[in-house]
């Protein structure tokens, strides 16, 4: 698989840095039954996975371009998320170890819209005292604005409550550097594993738009869900533009 990550670099006064991610990478069929499907593809646009998060890291370094901050802010796309979190990968094992130690916060932003309401997730092994400065901080900034937002209410055993799975934040996660993940779907619903996103209806049969080119499109998503995108990635920047502020250590 060949890959391209793309950074921008905000550079702090100090060495520490926070790196703000999000996949460029649409799902690719793995099988004729796949393609069958409607799986994947150069047809799937990937409103929900993953255009809006990529959307929502360039509005934030739109806006923090011209904002001094203490610690550098790092903003990654990565590809080859869907592959198995391979550009996360690469990057992990390009960093020296001054540079992970460096790292004080990695936080990936993935699906966010079509799901019911938005989570905050830290990683497993997250320490207790960034947890609440990163994810209680960012439902808190929510609540103060009248955002529905949650985290993991752990119903399923193999997910701990509090805590994300299954994107490029568990790469960094295993590796010990602390993470947030932002995502929207629903951890009560199905295997209470958040890939159920929403209730099963006609317009999203399976109750996600996962990798279907006929589900994951703006098109479908403005008629299922009229103003949504906006909306959603709207609700996204009140929330992360500033906890990125506060944690970046913006004068």
């Amino acid at each position: 698989v060949t890959g391209s990550t793309v950074i921008a670099a905000h550079e702090g006064k100090a060495p520490q840095q926070i790196i703000i991610m999000a996949h460029l990478d649409t799902y690719a069929p793995l099988s004729d039954a796949d393609a069958d499907a409607n799986l994947g593809g150069l047809t799937l646009q990937g409103m929900d996975d993953n255009a809006a998060g990529l959307g929502v890291m360039l509005e934030l370094a739109e806006r923090l371009k011209n904002t001094p901050t203490e610690y550098g802010i790092r903003f990654v796309a990565t590809s080859g998320e869907e592959e198995g979190k391979l550009g996360a990968e690469n990057l992990l094992k390009r960093m020296s170890d001054t540079e992970k130690k460096n790292t004080l916060l990695v936080i990936n932003l993935d699906n966010l819209i079509v799901g019911d309401k938005l989570y905050f997730n830290s990683g497993v092994k997250t320490p207790e005292a960034v947890r609440k400065l990163t994810r209680d901080r960012a439902l808190a900034i929510a609540r103060s604005h009248g955002i529905a937002a949650t985290t993991n209410p752990g119903l399923n055993k193999n997910y701990p409550k509090g805590t994300g799975c299954c994107n490029d934040a568990e790469i960094f996660d295993k590796a010990g550097i602390a993470v947030l993940s932002v995502e929207a779907t629903n951890w009560n619903l199905g295997n209470k594993d958040g890939y159920q996103q929403r209730a099963k209806t006609a317009a999203f049969p399976a109750g996600n738009s996962w990798h279907d080119v006929r589900l994951d499109n703006q098109q479908h998503i403005d008629k299922a869900l009229p103003g949504r995108i906006e909306r959603r990635c709207r609700d996204v920047m009140r929330i992360m533009l500033p906890l990125v502020k506060e944690l970046a250590k913006a004068s």
